[in-house]
């Protein structure tokens, strides 16, 4: 397990202001400004760009904005999404390399799994930039952009404390704080994936001060990132989970009244199990956090069944990689924000990491429709 912190402030409080401050999502249009001209950049050539899934429309953005970005630059684009399948994945990028892909930009299902297609494209000198997952152990990844995913945990656990009245969303007690003790349970991502720990750190960071003075009490016991883990991010397998736990565990008549999820695809299927377990919203529903800020769980959020998102804006990460890319193409060297962070076995990659944000009922408006990511219309 990697349990490096990215360009960490410990903090809380620090962090949040500083992260939900209104400037925040704009902190790209300096990053984006070296590439964005286009000087002696897009010229037609190739750029393969390799998506983990289309199961998840998070993935799906982050894809139709990378390309419609290089497309904008004059560069020619091939897309492609493995549907969490890893050979398939590797074909796809050896395919790319095929066709004289100038650079790649690869968000990976395994990143442990690319060791030799990356050889294949240091060998062709085509320059790979890891996107939002770090690609591990290969000294072939030379550039990686993402958030802060450290932070992206802190906000999640933060809003868990925030829902139930311990604190406010910037992390600061609350003065009528209820004494508890609150039952929560904790999910993780995907083991094969390095945001994953970085997720949970910083979630786990942020929640063990109070499981250790017994404001929260994890009652299942289930307290290790592996026991947590849910491979793929698969939200069918977290629905399980949560089944299994609310049987195992709350069958004395106890109730749960946080979940810590760390993706909105499995906070849908916590809900499901819950709402499956005779759970209603209202008095006594958990509150339930998540990431991504997908349609679906945005909609949750309004009815009352999510708590809270993180909002991670996939048209400024594209921006960052596009940016990279272009960069390196001009024989200049990309933007980067942390140079010690982001060690994947093999290397210290050179990232730029982008700030997130908390999103709950008050805020929808402001964050997510202001910013044009999504309508009115479409959150109904």
């Amino acid at each position: 397990m990697d349990t490096a912190k990215g360009n960490t402030v410990k903090n809380t409080k620090k962090v949040l202001l500083a992260t939900i401050a209104a400037g925040s999502m704009l902190a790209l249009s300096a990053c984006a400004g070296t590439g964005a001209s286009g000087e002696g950049g897009g010229d037609g050539g190739l750029i393969g760009v390799a998506m983990p899934t289309k199961s998840s429309e998070r993935w799906i953005q982050d894809g139709d904005a990378v390309k419609e970005q290089l497309e904008e630059q004059g560069f020619t684009v091939d897309l492609q999404y493995a549907e969490d399948d890893i050979p398939t994945q590797v074909n796809q990028i050896e395919n790319m390399i095929t066709k004289g892909a100038e650079a790649l930009i690869i968000a990976s299902i395994d990143g442990t799994t690319l060791s030799q297609v990356l050889q294949d494209a240091a060998d062709a000198d085509i320059p790979v930039i890891a996107y939002d997952r770090l690609i591990r152990d290969s000294e072939n990844v030379d550039y990686y952009a993402s958030f802060d995913n450290y932070i992206v945990g802190v906000q999640q656990a933060t809003s868990l404390l925030a829902g139930l009245g311990l604190t406010d969303l910037d992390g600061e007690p609350a003065a009528d704080a209820p004494a508890g003790p609150f039952n929560i349970e904790l999910f993780a991502g995907s083991p094969d994936d390095n945001n994953a720990t970085f997720f949970w750190n910083g979630a786990i960071d942020t929640l063990q001060p109070f499981i250790d003075e017994g404001t929260l009490v994890v009652k299942s016991g289930q307290t290790d990132f592996e026991q947590a883990a849910i491979l793929r991010w698969d939200g069918e397998v977290a629905q399980e989970r949560m089944e299994n736990l609310l049987t195992s565990t709350y069958s004395d008549g106890s109730t749960v009244n946080a979940v810590l999820s760390p993706y909105d695809g499995l906070s849908r299927g916590i809900i499901s199990a819950l709402t499956d377990a005779g759970y209603s919203v209202g008095e006594g529903w958990p509150i339930i956090s998540g990431q991504d800020a997908e349609l679906d769980s945005v909609k949750a959020i309004k009815a009352g069944e999510q708590y809270s998102t993180i909002f991670k804006d996939t048209r400024n990460l594209a921006a960052v990689a596009v940016d990279m890319a272009t960069a390196l193409l001009n024989g200049e060297e990309p933007e980067v924000n942390n140079t010690k962070d982001y060690d994947n076995g093999v290397k210290v990659v050179p990232s730029y990491l982008l700030e997130s944000q908390i999103v709950v009922t008050d805020n929808i408006t402001e964050v997510l429709v202001d910013s044009g990511y999504w309508t009115e219309a479409e959150i109904g």
